[in-house]
Protein backbone atom coordinates (compact mmCIF):
# COMPACT_ATOMS: atom_id res chain seq x y z
CA UNK A 1 0.00 0.00 0.00
CA UNK A 2 1.27 3.47 -0.87
CA UNK A 3 1.70 5.90 1.99
CA UNK A 4 0.20 9.33 1.14
CA UNK A 5 0.85 10.90 4.51
CA UNK A 6 3.01 14.02 4.42
CA UNK A 7 5.25 14.86 7.36
CA UNK A 8 7.02 18.20 7.61
CA UNK A 9 9.66 18.52 10.31
CA UNK A 10 10.35 21.77 12.15
CA UNK A 11 13.39 22.45 9.93
CA UNK A 12 11.55 21.86 6.63
CA UNK A 13 9.40 24.05 4.41
CA UNK A 14 10.37 27.12 2.45
CA UNK A 15 10.93 30.16 4.71
CA UNK A 16 10.19 33.60 3.31
CA UNK A 17 10.14 37.18 4.48
CA UNK A 18 6.86 38.72 3.31
CA UNK A 19 5.86 42.29 4.30
CA UNK A 20 8.26 42.01 7.26
CA UNK A 21 6.66 38.79 8.55
CA UNK A 22 8.36 35.36 8.57
CA UNK A 23 6.32 32.74 6.69
CA UNK A 24 7.17 29.05 6.33
CA UNK A 25 5.24 27.13 3.70
CA UNK A 26 4.44 23.82 5.37
CA UNK A 27 2.37 22.34 2.54
CA UNK A 28 2.31 24.02 -0.85
CA UNK A 29 -0.26 23.89 -3.59
CA UNK A 30 2.33 22.02 -5.66
CA UNK A 31 2.12 19.20 -3.10
CA UNK A 32 -1.71 19.14 -2.96
CA UNK A 33 -2.55 19.54 -6.63
CA UNK A 34 -3.71 23.08 -5.83
CA UNK A 35 -6.34 21.91 -3.33
CA UNK A 36 -4.93 23.82 -0.34
CA UNK A 37 -1.77 25.20 1.25
CA UNK A 38 -0.71 25.61 4.88
CA UNK A 39 1.54 28.47 5.96
CA UNK A 40 3.20 28.90 9.36
CA UNK A 41 3.25 32.64 10.09
CA UNK A 42 5.38 34.56 12.59
CA UNK A 43 4.20 38.16 12.81
CA UNK A 44 6.41 40.65 14.67
CA UNK A 45 4.97 43.59 16.63
CA UNK A 46 3.45 45.98 14.10
CA UNK A 47 3.58 43.33 11.35
CA UNK A 48 0.87 42.03 9.06
CA UNK A 49 -0.45 42.66 5.55
CA UNK A 50 -2.52 45.61 4.43
CA UNK A 51 -6.18 45.39 3.41
CA UNK A 52 -6.84 42.86 0.68
CA UNK A 53 -9.50 40.50 -0.62
CA UNK A 54 -9.59 37.22 -2.53
CA UNK A 55 -13.07 36.28 -3.73
CA UNK A 56 -12.30 32.71 -4.75
CA UNK A 57 -10.15 31.69 -1.79
CA UNK A 58 -11.07 30.71 1.77
CA UNK A 59 -8.47 31.66 4.38
CA UNK A 60 -8.42 30.11 7.84
CA UNK A 61 -6.21 31.25 10.73
CA UNK A 62 -5.43 29.55 14.03
CA UNK A 63 -3.55 31.65 16.59
CA UNK A 64 -0.89 29.39 18.11
CA UNK A 65 0.57 32.09 20.33
CA UNK A 66 0.23 35.83 20.92
CA UNK A 67 -2.54 38.00 19.58
CA UNK A 68 -3.49 39.47 16.23
CA UNK A 69 -6.01 42.19 15.42
CA UNK A 70 -8.17 41.29 12.39
CA UNK A 71 -10.04 44.10 10.61
CA UNK A 72 -12.88 43.89 8.11
CA UNK A 73 -15.38 46.40 6.80
CA UNK A 74 -17.69 45.32 9.65
CA UNK A 75 -15.20 46.00 12.46
CA UNK A 76 -12.23 44.52 14.23
CA UNK A 77 -11.51 41.54 16.45
CA UNK A 78 -8.48 40.71 18.56
CA UNK A 79 -7.71 37.01 18.14
CA UNK A 80 -5.71 35.62 21.05
CA UNK A 81 -3.93 32.31 21.59
CA UNK A 82 -6.33 29.48 20.70
CA UNK A 83 -8.63 31.64 18.53
CA UNK A 84 -9.72 30.58 15.06
CA UNK A 85 -10.64 33.04 12.29
CA UNK A 86 -12.35 31.95 9.07
CA UNK A 87 -12.38 34.32 6.09
CA UNK A 88 -14.83 32.59 3.72
CA UNK A 89 -14.85 32.81 -0.05
CA UNK A 90 -16.63 35.87 -1.31
CA UNK A 91 -14.13 38.68 -1.29
CA UNK A 92 -14.52 40.32 2.14
CA UNK A 93 -11.82 42.96 2.52
CA UNK A 94 -9.64 42.09 5.52
CA UNK A 95 -6.23 42.56 7.05
CA UNK A 96 -4.43 41.63 10.24
CA UNK A 97 -1.83 43.29 12.40
CA UNK A 98 0.11 42.35 15.48
CA UNK A 99 -0.76 45.20 17.86
CA UNK A 100 1.01 43.58 20.83
CA UNK A 101 4.63 43.89 21.88
CA UNK A 102 5.42 40.19 21.29
CA UNK A 103 5.80 38.03 18.17
CA UNK A 104 2.53 36.31 17.26
CA UNK A 105 2.38 32.83 15.74
CA UNK A 106 -0.43 31.64 13.44
CA UNK A 107 -1.18 28.76 11.14
CA UNK A 108 -2.92 29.82 7.93
CA UNK A 109 -4.71 27.41 5.59
CA UNK A 110 -5.88 28.60 2.18
CA UNK A 111 -8.41 26.73 0.05
CA UNK A 112 -7.63 26.45 -2.81
CA UNK A 113 -3.88 27.02 -2.82
CA UNK A 114 -2.44 30.07 -4.52
CA UNK A 115 -1.50 32.40 -1.69
CA UNK A 116 1.60 30.27 -1.14
CA UNK A 117 2.68 30.78 -4.76
CA UNK A 118 2.06 34.54 -4.40
CA UNK A 119 4.28 34.60 -1.30
CA UNK A 120 6.97 32.62 -3.14
CA UNK A 121 6.94 35.20 -5.92
CA UNK A 122 6.99 38.35 -3.74
CA UNK A 123 8.88 37.05 -0.69
CA UNK A 124 12.57 36.92 0.05
CA UNK A 125 14.02 33.51 0.99
CA UNK A 126 15.39 33.63 4.56
CA UNK A 127 16.48 31.27 7.31
CA UNK A 128 13.52 30.02 9.35
CA UNK A 129 12.23 32.62 11.80
CA UNK A 130 14.26 35.47 10.28
CA UNK A 131 12.57 38.86 10.13
CA UNK A 132 13.54 41.43 7.53
CA UNK A 133 12.21 44.98 7.68
CA UNK A 134 9.17 45.56 5.45
CA UNK A 135 10.34 46.75 2.05
CA UNK A 136 9.93 50.41 1.13
CA UNK A 137 7.91 50.32 -2.08
CA UNK A 138 8.14 52.82 -4.91
CA UNK A 139 5.11 53.59 -7.09
CA UNK A 140 6.55 51.15 -9.64
CA UNK A 141 6.94 48.46 -6.94
CA UNK A 142 3.33 48.99 -5.81
CA UNK A 143 2.07 48.69 -9.38
CA UNK A 144 4.01 45.42 -9.83
CA UNK A 145 2.73 44.11 -6.47
CA UNK A 146 -0.88 44.88 -7.45
CA UNK A 147 -0.39 43.07 -10.77
CA UNK A 148 1.08 40.02 -9.02
CA UNK A 149 -1.73 40.02 -6.47
CA UNK A 150 -4.29 40.05 -9.29
CA UNK A 151 -2.41 37.19 -10.99
CA UNK A 152 -3.11 35.14 -7.83
CA UNK A 153 -6.76 36.21 -7.43
CA UNK A 154 -6.26 39.00 -4.91
CA UNK A 155 -7.16 42.65 -4.82
CA UNK A 156 -5.09 45.07 -2.73
CA UNK A 157 -6.58 48.16 -1.07
CA UNK A 158 -4.95 51.35 0.31
CA UNK A 159 -3.39 50.95 3.79
CA UNK A 160 -6.07 53.15 5.42
CA UNK A 161 -9.03 51.43 3.68
CA UNK A 162 -10.33 49.78 6.86
CA UNK A 163 -9.62 52.66 9.26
Amino acid sequence: MTNHITIVNEDQGESLSVVGDAYRILISGKQTGGAYAVIDMLVPPGGGPGPHAHADMQELFYVVDGEIEFKTEKGKYTAKKGAFVNVPKGGDVHCFKNTSGEVAHMLCTVIPAGLDAFFEEIGTPVAAGTFLPPPVLTDEDLHRLKQLAEKYGQKLYPPDYLD
